[in-house]
């Protein structure tokens, strides 16, 4: 195990939370248009990065030139770039943030607001309460399965990763920042070998509604740093909250400052406990679900939250998976359903990189063979059936996936780009090095 390894595994911690199923949604509209822009905001301009050829080396994955100038364990907000603070500010000035109250979650609960704040008013909007704003992703066209896991990259990923390129199959990876740090290889794997999809799934995988502005910042500006450092410069299109946790600041912070579409899902096997002391599940049950939800109706299509968090939740889906072949079902990587762009300045994981305004799908993908049919755009928002949330506080000592662990990342070139001095990048390094 490398030095950077051993420090990581050191600071990582393990959180999560069991939620209550919700059975019914409300749908809401935002309480107003002035804090959704249209989809044209250049969110390109806040990292440094260019298309092919532009001059700029980024640091081979897995390396301590990598790794450097990333926060360690938390998402800090000490060190984040100007260009964040300052398009966060802009935003909030023109009323595109609102003002919504920090929620608080106790012992891993479901997070609760105030009083006075409805989790299912069109002010607030919880996701967690099972409240469709329209812009969100809940559910794929019908009689498409829009594949994706979370919590990735981690041991486990090997295998899922293996059997996805045995059946020609793509995905997305909600990843989370610091087990980025901690598996590169995986990373690799996923990106460089498999070709698949990487979307955010938050520097440490917290309740995002329990956050202060600034640390949504954070939480979500790292990931898409490291992640936009690892790619070639790719910048995500597609977050999930973790847990689902979601409101309408939130998602305007992820939506204003860094263009991101918020992704839920609309079906929830609670695989990642599979691998707890008390899981709220078994494969049994899970495959139970999944034959009930894969020989039942196409509309809506299906979002099925899964994790490639342990071998049990790997082996799932591994299961599952010739259902969905028999019963007909197209699969997809959750961000090629709609037929778009996987990235906001790239068609996918393989084409060219060009500067692009968020939303803008003129850039157009390579031709490449593929066992899977294109769906067409996906229209459906709004949950089927199962709640959101999802999780339990579980054992400590653990990389990140319902859980925690810690990192640290951001390329030199990317310090001077971004206006953070030599010195704290230096800094960051002896953080690592120590």
């Amino acid at each position: 195990m490398s030095r950077l390894s051993a420090i990581l595994l050191a600071a990582s911690a393990v959180y999560a939370s069991v939620a209550p199923a919700h059975e019914s949604h409300t749908k809401s509209k935002p309480p107003g248009n002035s804090w959704y822009h249209e989809d044209d905001h250049p969110v390109h301009a806040l990292f440094k990065r260019g298309p092919v050829g532009d001059g700029i080396i980024y640091p081979v994955v897995g390396t301590l030139e990598w790794s450097a100038g990333f926060p360690p364990a938390i998402a800090d907000t000490t060190m984040l770039p100007q260009a964040w603070m300052d398009a966060l500010s802009a935003a909030t000035l023109a009323g595109k943030i609102p003002d919504i109250p920090q929620s608080t979650s106790t012992n891993g609960l479901d997070p609760v607001y105030p009083i006075g704040y409805d989790p299912i008013s069109p002010n607030v909007c919880s996701s967690t309460a099972k409240c469709v704003t329209p812009g969100d992703i809940w559910d794929a066209p019908p009689g498409v399965v829009a594949l994706s896991f979370d919590d990735g990259p981690l041991p486990a990923s090997d295998q899922l990763y293996q059997f996805l390129a045995s059946h020609s199959e793509h995905v997305t990876h909600f990843f989370i920042g610091t087990n980025i740090l901690l598996y590169p290889e995986q990373f690799k794997t996923a990106f460089e070998t498999n070709q698949d999809d990487i979307a955010v799934h938050t520097w440490t995988h917290p309740y995002m509604t329990t956050k202060s502005n600034i640390e949504i910042l954070a939480e979500i500006g790292w990931t898409i740093e490291l992640i936009h450092n690892s790619t070639g410069g790719r910048i995500p299109k597609y977050w999930r909250p973790p847990y689902g946790d979601c409101d309408m600041r939130v998602r305007a912070i992820a939506k204003e400052v860094f263009g991101l579409t918020t992704v839920i899902w609309n079906q929830d096997t609670d695989d990642w406990t599979l691998s707890e002391p008390l899981p709220l599940t078994t494969p049994e049950k899970i495959q139970q679900q999944m034959t009930q939800w894969l020989t039942g109706s196409k509309t809506p299509g299906l979002v099925i939250l899964e994790h490639e968090l342990s071998d049990l939740s790997v082996k799932s889906f591994m299961d599952a998976y010739p259902m969905m072949v028999s019963n007909g079902w197209t699969r997809t990587s959750l961000a090629q359903m709609d037929a778009g762009s996987v990235y906001q300045n790239a068609w996918n994981s393989t084409s060219k990189v060009n500067p692009a305004k968020v939303g803008d799908l003129a850039v157009k993908p390579p031709a490449r063979a593929s066992t899977t049919a294109k769906p067409t755009a996906a229209t459906a928002k709004k949950p089927a059936s199962s709640s959101p949330t999802s999780g339990k506080p579980a054992s400590p000592n653990k990389p990140l996936g319902n859980q925690k662990s810690g990192a640290t990342h951001f390329s030199a070139v990317s310090l001077a780009l971004t206006g953070i001095t030599a010195a704290i990048g230096v800094a960051a390094v002896g953080i690592i090095m120590a």
